[in-house]
């Protein structure tokens, strides 16, 4: 259930931020739908189609319900949702939370080993996100040097491991969890950053 529930939080508030960036922009009803959508269902997508599994709103309309839902409040509560502190990070941060952890839960009921189910986490919490800066031609934060990536191979790295050690499921979704939007968090509030890589000190790359 708790799986179940963190997969229905990743669809909200990615949704959210989809609607958030074509609120932005002043997009129509229509096109708000289409990005709090796209973005929503997105990595969950990507994540069944390479694990070759049905794609889960497919088998499930609730969770195509859900972003309909969440359309029509950022539609109509934009400018309340704007004055809260960063609204769009922080929903991202959430999402990449439980998107981490279910993306990563699935590959391993699906069979499949320690380090694919790690890549599902990272993929399945990212790719909405992706998509959607794509599409809206935003600076996606994939490329910033906060940590972003990071707290998504965080939370699944950890959800793996702690599995395999023979920790209960529901506990350790939420300990990487709350793991991941701790680093996401702290991206935000603090710029957290991991090394970067430097390409021979002094030396030009052209």
């Amino acid at each position: 259930m708790l799986l179940q529930m963190l997969d229905y939080l990743g669809v909200a508030v990615f949704a959210i931020t989809g609607g958030i960036v074509a609120s932005r922009k002043q997009l129509d009803i229509v096109a708000l739908l289409f990005f709090a959508t796209l973005t929503g269902i997105g990595g969950g997508t990507l994540r069944d189609l390479l694990l070759g599994v049905p794609v889960f709103w497919v088998e499930n309309e609730w969770y195509l319900l859900v972003c309909f839902v969440v359309s029509a409040l950022v539609w109509y509560f934009a400018e309340w949702i704007e004055k809260l502190s960063k609204p769009l990070r922080w929903a991202d941060a959430i999402g990449i939370a439980a998107y981490s952890v279910m993306g990563a839960a699935k590959a391993l009921t699906v069979g499949d080993t320690i380090l694919v189910a790690i890549l599902m986490g990272v993929s399945t919490a990212t790719f909405g996100g992706i998509l959607r800066d794509t599409i809206a031609r935003e600076p996606s934060s994939i490329v910033k040097p906060e940590i972003y990536v990071g707290a998504a191979f965080a939370g699944a790295g950890g959800f793996v491991v702690l599995v395999q050690l023979g920790a209960p499921q529901i506990l350790a979704a939420i300990l990487v969890a709350s793991c991941a939007l701790i680093l996401r968090g702290g991206a935000i509030l603090r710029g957290w950053t991991l090394p970067g890589h430097r390409f021979g000190t002094g030396s030009d790359p052209g």
